[in-house]
């Protein structure tokens, strides 16, 4: 059982070599390989069909000769003539129907099973001292009733010598044909594969914003070509969005890190109790408006590396009223809602989405905040309105972008980043944002959530 296990076991890992071998070789080698003995292999086959063929011919042709000799002594015999006739040539035979010969010449070179099948009527290969002989046997009735069997044979010498020739001759030109085909596949795989190399080193050596050339013809390497040049588009666009968003992001932490930095230096510098607590008091607020601007970071890129547990049922009414205990600056909000508003979501996205629009609204409202949720089929609406300045018809969809502010002195310091993380957890979940008027002409902001 060790001994087959072991076996087994060395037989495996001898597959797995030849497998990482295989797939470690070019494109190209493998190609060749593979057309090359499929072809080997496809004209073997049809050489052993040839000479397959050749010796069906040859055997019928030396038959039907075989039974013309037959035939001849056969009607000599029916009309009367001598059964032993020295006319007759060695090749012929004539014997009783058990086998027996009948000629005078001697007994046949051949045992009694091979006279059965030749009185049967088929014909038979006799190997005598290394010689092949072919045989065929015909029957024949004497003038007085008495029936014969008639024995014609011939070598097949010249037969087997041409049969080996054209073997010979099948096999080698099967090989030259193979490595004929293997050659060409070689060739028609390096013709093909050159565009894909040429595009290889095009993209190699792209400089950034530049794109792959696209051929004219409308094959499988154009449409790989503008596949990659869409790929390019998006990496350019990402790199170009993360290097946006590094800088915005290095200027917006600069603030309070130099707003702590230079009030600390002050502390340091004078060391009153009063000032110090002043100071202290200052560097708090920063330190917490320096932890918001991280945590609002940290969430965007989470929303944008796709981040987000699989989608659930959240009650929209159930987390706008958890959303409204959480509040503690600005207007106390005001909810109209149905009884229960589906949405396929993540709870704590939810609550992060209402975080932010309450917080919005909290920092421009003059004394009104509601909060509308409304089914509509198959997506869930949420809308949060407030009575502040409102925000102007050419920045609706601006006000969605990172590190973007209307109004400094309204927003208190914050980064901008609350309205972009919003729009990022609601489109990761496949729905929409839009910004326009409250009915007392402030701003309205909705929310679209599909409904699960």
């Amino acid at each position: 059982m060790l001994r087959r296990r072991f076996a087994r076991g060395l037989v495996r890992a001898r597959a797995l070599r030849c497998r990482g071998w295989w797939r470690s070789r070019t494109l190209r080698f493998r190609i060749t390989t593979v057309v090359g003995a499929v072809a080997l292999v496809a004209l073997l086959a049809l050489s052993r069909l040839g000479v397959n063929l050749l010796y069906t011919t040859l055997i019928a042709a030396a038959d039907n000769e075989l039974h013309t000799q037959a035939g001849v002594v056969v009607t000599r015999l029916e009309q009367g003539g001598a059964v032993a006739d020295r006319a007759t040539p060695p090749s012929i035979r004539i014997t009783d129907t058990a086998g027996t010969p009948v000629d005078g010449r001697g007994p046949l070179p051949m045992t009694a099973r091979d006279v059965r099948d030749l009185a049967a009527g088929r014909a038979e290969n006799v190997f005598l001292e290394g010689t092949a002989t072919r045989w065929v046997a015909d029957p024949a009735i004497l003038p007085d009733g008495s029936p014969r069997l008639v024995f014609a044979s011939g070598d097949l010498v010249g037969g087997a010598t041409l049969l080996a020739r054209a073997a010979v001759g099948f096999v080698v030109a099967g090989l030259l044909a193979a490595a004929v085909v293997a050659l060409a596949a070689w060739v028609a795989t390096r013709a093909a594969l050159r565009p894909v190399d040429r595009m290889r080193a095009a993209a190699a050596a792209l400089p950034p914003g530049r794109r792959l050339p696209v051929p004219a013809a409308h094959d499988e390497l154009r449409a790989l070509a503008e596949e990659l040049n869409s790929l390019l588009a998006r990496r350019d666009d990402a790199v170009t969005r993360l290097e946006r968003f590094t800088g915005d992001a290095a200027h917006e932490l600069r603030s309070p890190v130099a707003a702590i930095r230079a009030q600390a230096e002050v502390a340091v510098a004078h060391p009153d109790p009063a000032l110090a607590e002043e100071t202290l008091r200052e560097v708090a607020v920063e330190a917490q408006r320096l932890s918001g601007l991280l945590s609002d970071l940290m969430a965007l890129a989470r929303a944008d590396a796709g981040q987000r547990p699989e989608p659930e049922p959240v009650d929209l009414v159930e987390a706008s009223r958890a959303a409204i205990d959480r509040v503690t600056e600005g207007p106390a909000p005001e909810l109209l809602a149905p009884g229960v508003a589906l949405a396929a979501a993540g709870a704590a996205e939810v609550a992060l989405v209402l975080d932010n629009l309450l917080g919005n609204a909290a920092r421009y409202a003059a004394t009104r905040v509601r909060i509308e949720v409304l089914p509509a089929g198959r997506v869930t609406r949420l809308a949060v309105s407030d009575d502040g300045p409102g925000i102007p018809e050419a920045d609706r969809v601006r006000v969605f972008d990172r590190f973007t502010r209307l109004s400094q002195e309204a927003g208190g310091g914050h980064a901008g980043l609350g309205l972009a993380l919003v729009a990022a957890l609601v489109r990761g979940r496949g729905g929409e944002v839009s910004a326009g008027a409250s009915a007392w002409g402030g701003a309205r902001l909705e929310v679209r959530w599909p409904a699960p």
